[in-house]
C-alpha cells in the first residue's frame, strides 16, 4: 500500500513516522519542496535573537535520519504540481534537476502548510522586505542582518510573530518600530490587558504606529521607507508580519473542497471531500470545541496531532479529533500573554449572550517576595452559564495558568463548575484563590 505525503514539516513528518511505526511494510513517500524538514518554527524568533546561533539548531531531525532509521522515502526538492484523483497519482518537478516525477498513491496526505500574507502594494518585492514562516525565511533574515549591518527594522503587523520578533531584534540592539492600519493593538483583547502589552513595548523602546495606512515601500540609496498616508518610517529592513494563509491551491486545482479562510475542509478523521485524500497542518481547517463549527487557527500542536490521526486512519485504526480551542501563548519581552476559546466579540458573533469580566490579581501570595500583577479576562454565556474563553497577561505564570481554562473549555464546563475546581495553592505560586478562580467568582456574579 502506498501512502504519499506532500509536505515534510510538522504534520507530514508526524504522519510519516507514526505510519511507519504502526505498519512497517507500508510504503511511505514524503515529497518536500525545500531542503528543510522537521524543525521548530516557533523557535525562530528566539534563534534570530542570538547572532551566534545557527538557524540549523532548530532542526529536530535531519532528513537522512528519517530515511536511515525509519525507512521513509523522504524526497526533498520535489515540488508537487498536480494531484490526479482519478488515476490516484501526484506529479511534479525536481527543483534542482528540472526532471519530472510521478508517484501513485492509495492514500494521500496534503500537508503543505501556510505562507505569509504579503500585501499587494508597491515595494513589497524589494530585497530588504522579508517575512518569517519557514526555516529558510529565518535563514534569510539572519543573513540579511549580518550582511547589511542592520540598525533599524520596521515591523508591519502586530500579531504574535511581529511582537516576538520585536523582542528578538531589540535583544540584538536593533531599533524597532511597529506599524499597522488598524487602531488597536491586539484587537481581540480587552483594553486593560492590551495596555499592559503596550506599556511593556514602550518600556523596551518599541514605538507603535497604530492607524498607519500603508501605501507602499520605497528604496532610496539603500535605505527603505515604509510609506504611510501621514508619515514615512525609515528602516534598513522591513519585516512583514500581517498573518498567514493556507497553501491550499493544489487541493483546489484537484477539485477538493475548501472552507473557512480557504483552508482545505476536513472531517474529524482528517479526510477531505475525497475520502482517499487527507489534509493536516496549517493548510487544513478544524472544528472549534466551543462553537462546534469550523475554524482555521494554525497551531503547532494541532499539526502534530492531526498528522498522528491521519497515520492511524491510514493504518486501519479509525481516529477522530475533537477539535481546538484556539489556545495561544506568546512572550513580549518579560510579559507573558495567553488566550484560549472566544473573546467577547467572537462569542457574540456566534450568537452567544456573552458576559465578561476583567480582574487584577497577583502571581503569588500577596506577602510573598517577587509577586507581580496578573490580569485575567473571562467570558461566559448568560443562558447556560458555560465558560467561553479566557485571556491572561502577567510577568509570570500566565502562560501555564491558561491551561486550566483550556481543559474547562474542552469539557464544556460551566463557570459554576469551574469555580469549584481544586486548583493548587502555595504562596510561591499564587494566592489561596487562584487568579482564575477569582475571575470565575466575579463572572459567576455577573451571570
Amino acid at each position: 500500500m502506498n501512502f504519499v505525503i506532500i509536505g515534510g514539516d510538522a504534520a507530514g513528518m508526524s504522519a510519516a513516522s507514526r505510519a511507519k511505526r504502526t505498519m512497517a511494510d507500508l510504503n511511505v513517500v514524503v515529497l518536500e519542496k525545500t531542503e528543510d524538514v522537521s524543525y521548530s518554527a516557533c523557535g525562530m524568533p528566539y534563534n534570530i535573537a542570538d547572532a551566534d546561533r545557527k538557524i540549523e539548531d532548530l532542526v529536530v531531525r535531519k532528513a537522512q535520519v528519517f530515511r536511515d532509521k525509519q525507512g521513509i522515502d523522504l524526497l526533498t526538492g520535489h515540488i508537487v504540481e498536480v494531484i490526479d484523483r482519478k488515476n490516484r497519482t501526484v506529479s511534479g518537478t525536481i527543483q534542482y534537476s528540472g526532471k519530472s516525477f510521478r508517484y501513485a498513491f492509495d492514500h494521500l496526505l496534503i500537508a503543505t502548510g501556510g505562507r505569509p500574507k504579503i500585501p499587494a502594494l508597491p515595494g513589497f518585492e524589494l530585497p530588504g522586505v522579508l517575512a518569517l514562516k519557514s526555516l529558510d525565511d529565518g535563514r534569510k533574515i539572519k543573513d540579511y542582518i549580518r550582511e547589511h549591518c542592520v540598525q533599524k527594522v520596521v515591523i508591519i503587523g502586530m500579531g504574535y510573530i511581529g511582537l516576538e520578533m520585536a523582542e528578538a531584534l531589540r535583544e540584538r540592539g536593533i531599533k524597532v518600530e511597529m506599524a499597522k492600519p488598524g487602531p488597536d493593538l491586539l484587537p481581540w483583547m480587552p483594553r486593560d490587558l492590551a495596555q499592559a502589552v503596550e506599556q511593556e513595548l514602550a518600556a523596551n523602546a518599541v514605538p507603535l504606529h497604530l492607524g498607519c495606512e500603508i501605501t507602499g515601500i520605497e528604496e532610496t540609496d539603500g535605505q527603505l521607507q515604509v510609506v504611510c498616508k501621514d508619515r514615512m518610517l525609515k528602516a534598513n529592513l522591513v519585516l512583514v508580519a500581517v498573518g498567514i494563509q493556507p497553501n491550499s491551491e493544489i487541493a483546489v486545482d484537484a477539485g477538493i473542497e475548501t472552507g473557512i479562510g480557504n483552508a482545505i475542509a476536513v472531517n474529524r478523521n482528517m479526510q477531505t471531500s475525497d475520502p482517499a485524500v487527507y489534509a493536516a497542518g496549517d493548510c487544513a481547517d478544524a472544528f472549534h470545541v466551543v462553537t462546534g463549527e469550523k475554524t482555521w487557527i494554525p497551531l503547532a500542536l494541532r499539526a502534530n496531532r492531526a498528522g498522528w490521526a491521519v497515520a492511524d486512519n491510514v493504518c486501519g485504526k479509525p481516529t477522530e479529533l475533537d477539535g481546538i480551542a484556539g489556545t495561544a501563548v506568546f512572550k513580549v519581552f518579560d510579559l507573558q500573554v495567553a488566550r484560549t476559546g472566544l473573546c467577547v466579540e467572537e462569542s457574540r458573533s456566534y450568537g452567544f449572550e456573552a458576559v465578561e469580566v476583567v480582574i487584577k490579581s497577583s502571581s503569588r501570595a500577596h506577602n510573598h517576595p517577587g509577586a507581580t500583577p496578573i490580569l485575567v479576562h473571562l467570558v461566559g454565556e448568560k443562558k447556560t452559564g458555560r465558560l467561553l474563553g479566557a485571556q491572561m497577561v502577567g510577568h509570570e505564570s500566565a502562560a501555564h495558568r491558561i491551561n486550566a481554562a483550556v481543559v474547562a473549555l474542552h469539557n464544556k464546563m460551566t463557570v459554576a463548575d469551574f469555580v469549584q475546581t481544586d486548583l493548587a495553592y502555595a504562596p510561591p505560586f499564587g494566592p489561596v484563590w487562584d487568579p482564575l478562580l477569582t475571575a470565575a467568582n466575579q463572572l459567576l456574579k455577573r451571570l
